[in-house]
């Protein structure tokens, strides 16, 4: 009696998840690509309604009056930048105070979104506050497409599927519709990271030059490729590995290692200072480039001298365990590399702060990881709602302008 009194009153939750169902059973005839679209807008309708919300509470900002609609409360902080890129281009000299201390300029702010931007307002005529939200919310579509097929290669359609879906609502994935660079570099780092894996080395490099052009990324992305040519050289018994893959191999490398420092270069050329770039991204951090420091810096100021130092070994060692763990080794050999070569990278030369979150949207493989964990609907429901909620967490903390007593505010 009891029995069938559960079965004639289902719960809540019963109803909820049979409702998304029936929502869901016309996608399953519609061709990957699709479901990937819809999973993305779906995514990215969710996070204008956290921007229009956040907005709704903004004050007033260095970038205009309270309450801003929505194209003007997401083309603030470094938008702004690339704003400035669009319309004047680089400086020719690195502007500096007296005692010749680099201030902040534009060579930190890498060329490729802008001047995509920039054409399209030759075809179109239309402005940057239209056109920059529109390329960078076109350039995470693509990543969702790319990453789809990277994923395929590991992980059966379902599994897949999810692991765009916690790509497309990660906490930060808010910045794919934002004009910055990050939907445009994801897009060509999943492509890259596609070629590479399907040793298709010559379409890798088209993909690798532009990667370069649009956010630094090039020292871990051609650390990869090295050890990957290693791997398949050391294998190559179980492994055939051509002479001609060998040569695209070896071009691919030389060409990631070039373009890895090819934007430090141009500076250089431009403005006729060898440390141009380099003094332009530590303008921001008010001290010089020593690699790894600043994480022992910040582990100091968190848990004091004593135990500090600590912090960023721990981080290293449990980094290391998530990355042998069984669903990350289930991404395959090259994914692992990549988060690991991009965490070292980050450790080497990046100054922890706020806008470290930022910085984790090159980890998407992770996504795939995260899908693997559990099949259970409960477990991948219950990811992707903490993500959602943690977006609008994300939005209303760092991007949100809220001055703080000493002046300023937390960068996102």
């Amino acid at each position: 009696m009891i029995g069938t009194s559960a079965m004639e009153h289902p719960t809540i939750n019963d109803r909820l998840y049979g409702l998304v169902q029936r929502g869901l059973t016309p996608l399953k005839g519609v061709s990957w690509w699709l479901q990937v679209t819809l999973i993305y807008v779906a995514a990215r309708i969710v996070s204008v309604g956290i921007l229009m919300g956040v907005a709704w509470h903004q004050g007033a900002s260095p970038w205009g009056a309270a309450q801003p609609d929505y194209l003007s409360f997401i083309n603030i902080w470094d938008s702004e930048w690339y704003q400035r890129i669009f319309t004047d281009g680089y400086p020719t000299t690195i502007p500096r105070n007296a005692n010749g201390t680099a201030q902040t300029n534009a060579w930190a702010f890498y060329p490729l979104f802008p001047l995509i931007v920039k054409g399209l307002h030759a075809l179109t005529g239309l402005g940057w506050v239209v056109l920059a939200p529109a390329v960078a919310a076109l350039a995470g579509l693509g990543a969702a497409l790319v990453i789809y097929k990277l994923f395929r290669l590991f992980a059966p359609h379902g599994t897949a599927m999810w692991g765009v879906a916690f790509f497309a609502t990660f906490p930060i994935s808010v910045i794919l519709q934002i004009p910055y660079a990050e939907s445009l570099s994801t897009l060509l780092l999943a492509a890259a990271l596609y070629f590479l894996i399907k040793r298709q080395y010559w379409f890798a490099v088209p993909a690798v030059i532009l990667l370069c052009l649009s956010r630094p990324a090039g020292v871990p992305f051609a650390a990869v490729v090295g050890l990957h040519l290693i791997l398949r050289w050391w294998h190559r018994r179980q492994d055939p590995f051509p002479g001609r893959e060998m040569l695209s191999g070896a071009v691919l490398l030389v060409v990631s290692a070039v373009m890895a420092f090819a934007w430090m270069l141009i500076a250089w050329a431009v403005t006729g200072e060898a440390s141009a770039y380099t003094d332009t991204e530590t303008a921001w951090r008010g001290s010089p480039l020593v690699l790894f420091k600043p994480w022992f810096d910040a582990g100091a100021a968190l848990v004091g001298p004593l135990w500090g130092p600590l912090l960023p070994l721990l981080l290293v060692a449990l980094a290391a365990l998530y990355l042998n763990s069984r669903s990350v080794r289930k991404i395959g050999v090259d994914l692992r590399l990549w988060c690991a070569m991009y965490l070292f990278y980050l450790l080497a030369v990046l100054h922890p702060q706020t806008s470290t979150f930022r910085m984790m949207l090159p980890f998407f493989p992770l996504a795939l990881a995260a899908a693997f964990i559990s099949s259970s609907r409960a477990y991948r429901w219950t990811v992707l709602i903490m993500f959602t909620v943690l977006q609008l967490v994300w939005v209303a903390w760092l991007w949100q302008w809220t001055e703080l007593p000493g002046g300023g505010d937390w960068p996102p």
